[in-house]
């Protein structure tokens, strides 16, 4: 018997990539657990094993499998409490338009459901947009500040005026695409976006602090022998 195909929801892609990508250990995961999912014919809850790699959510029958039996591609969806569901902790993947599918998926308690919850709202592509176009309007106004001769200061535990108090936030998490191709003999980055945020931003915190406190000396003496 040939093996059942894959079952992909939104769009077609290259079958034994996506096979590769949802077992590859070289891949970075973001969320791995088990749920419970409801049927599309048998609508009982079945349970099923899930890992969530960038914006594709997989789930498998078992955790030891080779094969996903299913991917969940995280575009055009919101994640919303199942309200209507008794049975479990329940929430929902939903796909706006007509004749687009609702996944339901239980948990046994209401914090996992929150995690599950959380992380998928902030997995897809239009997510990693909102949050890039975020940071650079933050450091947009960091620069204006700069240019009109005033200096926020910035510390590792926060940013004051003229960003209301808050830290330039990097998006959550690192991404692959499965789809590009790395030259041969390397190996694939598993940093996630805070990691590399800490890393990059911490000479710069210090650098600027270093300015600030060095533009503040110079005024302070121009101040004393004016």
């Amino acid at each position: 018997m040939p093996p059942m195909p894959l079952r992909l929801s939104i769009m077609k892609i290259n079958e034994r990539t996506l096979i590769s990508y949802a077992t590859s250990a070289d891949t970075p995961t973001d969320k791995v657990g088990w749920l419970w999912k409801r049927g599309e014919v048998n609508r009982n809850f079945q349970k099923r094993y899930f890992v969530l790699k960038g914006n594709l959510l997989f789930y498998f029958e078992k955790n030891t499998d080779k094969e996903p039996v299913g991917v969940i591609i995280l575009e055009g969806c919101t994640i919303e409490l199942a309200e209507e569901e008794q049975e479990k902790f329940s929430f929902k993947i939903v796909f706006h338009g007509e004749g687009k599918r609702t996944f339901i998926l239980g948990t046994e308690t209401p914090e996992v459901m929150e995690e599950w919850m959380k992380i998928l709202a902030s997995a897809s592509y239009d997510y990693m947009k909102l949050m890039v176009l975020e940071l650079e309007q933050q450091l947009s106004e960091l620069d204006e500040a700069e240019r009109r001769g005033g200096c926020p200061l910035v510390t590792r535990d926060g940013v004051s005026s003229p960003m209301n108090g808050h830290e330039p936030k990097a998006p959550p998490r690192h991404r692959s695409n499965p789809f590009n191709s790395r030259e041969p003999g390397t190996k694939p980055s598993h940093k996630t976006w805070p990691i590399i945020h800490e890393e990059f931003g911490a000479k710069i915190v210090d650098d600027r602090l270093a300015w600030c406190l060095k533009v503040g000396s110079e005024k302070q003496s121009k101040d004393l022998m004016s």
